[in-house]
């Protein structure tokens, strides 16, 4: 028999242009359950909820949520916090307080981990409860899952965005480096490789968190490109490091994580661009450095359909399985097909997400470790959807 009570459900992390696809998912598949009997959002996730900060969000209509799904970034607030079992007693006695028996977490494997240690939490004390870890990510870093929403809406705008920057490139011939997110995982630059429709498109060059990156080979193979093409167009990891795990250029900085800067201010592509111009004797070659930044995470009108979708569904599912099963879990995608692009949804256990990541499997690296291989632009392709044609002359 399915628990009787509230739910509450918060966005943990770097929000995604889908995130709220999730939250709404969710809230209205909550709205089908007669053992829901309220509808609780924690304003900034975690810490929203050790401050009792909620939004009933019973009390939105259906256009207005459906305005909200469609909408970037997280519509509850956002939290980079990662609670320790103290944290995470006080969140527990908050639930206990307010009678939730179902809560939803949206967020990656940090945020599967604090879902876990308060579902341990609720079996110790014998509390009718069953927490959901919904995945989000625009890495595409969790385990298990095929994928992750918000993934494949981030790798459009990659793929879209050196799409136009290679023509730019050809127009005004250089040498142009654009850093794209991915701390230790390298899907999202990895996805730009989709911007090549013809022979001799960039990025000419790709460099993944998952092979080591030395200075020397990067500057021979930019210069081998340039003498043979007159330009060169890269695509780096902010994460990229040394064969000891170094990054190559960090701020110092760490988050509440623990995790140091990588390429928020920019100075890693200032970095990797001087390094470039002092080969060249002279140092009069253009060369130029960008740093996508947020953006990948939340421009708005480049939205994947079956990122959206996906998104949408997990956020159901999450709640649907609650409620019949009682058992907590994390939501993980299984590709069905890709011509038609099919998949389907399942429930693995939350210590399976927890705390480790994943990274791009070694086939599809080349070998040389500066590009990637057809076997992955088979996988991605289903998931960013058809891109545009651009005019030649």
């Amino acid at each position: 028999m399915a628990f009787s009570g509230k739910m509450v459900i918060g966005q943990s992390g770097g929000p995604t242009v889908v995130i709220n696809q999730s939250l709404v998912g969710a809230v209205l598949a909550a709205r089908e359950q007669r053992a829901i009997t309220g509808v609780l959002g924690a304003r900034h996730g975690i810490a929203g909820i050790m401050r009792e900060d909620f939004v009933d969000l019973s009390a939105h209509d259906s256009a207005t949520l459906e305005r909200v799904a469609a909408t970037p970034a997280a519509a509850l607030g956002s939290v980079r916090l990662k609670p320790g079992r103290e944290e995470c007693a006080s969140v527990f006695e908050v639930f206990r307080k307010h009678d939730v028996r179902y809560f939803f977490y949206i967020g990656g494997n940090d945020s599967a981990e604090t879902a876990h240690i308060i579902a341990q939490m609720a079996s110790e004390a014998d509390y009718d409860f069953c927490t959901v870890h919904i995945p989000k990510t625009i890495d595409n870093d969790l385990r298990v899952t095929d994928h992750c929403p918000g993934f494949a809406s981030a790798a459009r705008f990659v793929a879209l965005a050196f799409m136009g920057d290679d023509r730019d490139n050809a127009a005004l011939p250089g040498i142009k480096i654009n850093v794209v997110m991915g701390r230790h995982a390298g899907f999202l630059t990895a996805a730009s490789a989709l911007a090549r429709q013809q022979s001799g498109d960039g990025p000419h060059l790709i460099y993944l968190p998952e092979r080591a990156f030395e200075m020397s080979r990067f500057v021979a193979d930019v210069r081998r490109v340039y003498e043979e093409l007159g330009r060169c167009v890269v695509a780096v990891s902010e994460g990229v490091a040394d064969a000891d795990g170094q990054p190559i250029l960090t701020t110092g900085e760490r988050d509440s994580h623990g995790n140091v800067q990588l390429s928020g201010t920019g100075a890693l592509g200032d970095f990797l661009a001087r390094h470039i111009k002092e080969s060249f004797a002279g140092g009069k070659v253009r060369v130029r450095a960008d740093t996508f930044g947020y953006l990948q995470r939340s421009f708005p009108t480049i939205v994947s359909e079956v990122d959206a979708r996906e998104a949408r569904e997990v956020g159901a599912f999450a709640v649907q399985h609650a409620v019949a099963q009682g058992v907590p879990g994390s939501v993980a995608i299984r590709r069905l097909g890709n011509t038609p692009y099919a998949s389907e949804y399942f429930i693995t256990p939350l210590s399976s997400v927890a705390r480790k990541t994943r990274s791009m499997r070694d086939e599809w690296i080349a070998d040389a470790g500066n590009d990637v291989t057809a076997g992955w632009l088979e996988y991605l392709r289903p998931l960013v959807g058809p891109l545009p044609r651009l005019g030649r002359l």
